[in-house]
């Protein structure tokens, strides 16, 4: 025991040392949970904005103030990034799906939303169990955040099934006060001071806990799917695991300089933003995809680890 430690500390952070090494399989329980325990993952889904604040808050203090920001060169880059991805990409794909005549199917509304939206709160996470650097993946998540309402605009009013954006931009603007929030505080609480490495284990303990959880809540609509539409089921999820894993293989094998953690914020997206922002008649629509994509991006960390190139 290190001189200054506490025994009680000790007792804490060594399973939770244990739970972060083998955090991929807590995502594996998490997504296991979610579609058999319906019930739980009702009671858990008015605390899923809640549980995401705690894990914007340990994945903040985790990584440090000054490793986040990084320098003037590395945000331009995160910048150039997050609108090729927010903006560009989604554009691109509707002007495609229009000349198709697919951009006001439910598949092609999907794949827009999906590329509008900006990074989901556990990239970063997914990146550290991957042993890939997070702090890339935490600079497109806040940087991305920041701009989402901005960068959202054109695309919804380009969007044949979207009536309205108002309620988009004031959750946009919730989701980046509570990021503001939680952020500062763990910057504000680290001020970049060294993290003891069992501290550091012990902090990916806790993110992978929160991750699991997290996931029972999002995949509410998955347990009665499975029983009345089985079939609805399968098509969605096969178009969920397509679309998330190739979108991380394209812009992984496109970059001249590939990043891991880039790479995890461009097919995990955080499109549950649209949940509370858009008109039930819209939502309806998604609810099961947003389930189904919750697998893929849970199996992030084991499928794609040995798939991603990275200059790390």
């Amino acid at each position: 025991m290190a001189a200054g430690e506490h025994p009680a500390e000790t007792r804490l952070i060594r399973p939770l040392g244990l739970i972060g090494r083998y955090g991929r399989w807590s995502l594996i329980a998490g997504l296991v949970a979610g579609l058999t325990l319906p019930d739980l993952a009702l009671a858990l889904k008015p605390w899923l904005p809640h549980l995401i604040a705690a894990l914007l808050f340990v994945s903040a203090y985790r990584i440090g103030p000054r490793a986040t920001v990084g320098t003037g060169a590395e945000i331009r880059a995160s910048l150039a990034r997050v609108l090729s991805y927010q903006l560009a990409a989604p554009l691109v794909a509707l002007a495609i799906l229009s000349i198709l005549g697919l951009a006001a199917t439910p598949a092609g509304l999907v794949i827009v939303l999906v590329l509008a939206a900006p990074s989901v709160t556990g990239a970063p996470n997914f990146a550290i169990m991957m042993g890939r650097d997070p702090t890339r993946a935490m600079r497109l998540l806040l940087v991305g955040t920041a701009l989402f309402p901005l960068t959202v605009i054109p695309v919804l009013w380009a969007l044949p099934a979207i009536p309205t954006m108002g309620g988009v931009l004031t959750s946009a603007g919730r989701l980046l006060a509570v990021i503001a929030l939680a952020v500062g505080i763990a910057f504000l609480l680290r001020r970049d001071r060294p993290l003891p490495d069992g501290n550091r284990a012990a902090l990916d303990g806790v993110a992978a806990l929160l991750l699991a959880v997290v996931v029972v809540g999002l995949m509410s609509a998955m347990g009665p799917a499975l029983q009345d539409r089985p079939a609805a089921l399968a098509g969605w999820l096969a178009f969920a695991l397509a679309l998330n894993f190739g979108l991380q293989l394209l812009a992984n094998r496109s970059d001249p300089r590939p990043d891991a953690g880039a790479a995890i914020v461009a097919g995990n997206r955080n499109i549950a933003l649209f949940l509370v922002a858009l008109p039930p008649e819209v939502t309806d629509r998604l609810l099961l995809f947003i389930g189904c994509y919750q697998i893929p991006m849970y199996l992030t960390p084991m499928v794609m680890a040995r798939l991603l190139r990275s200059g790390d």
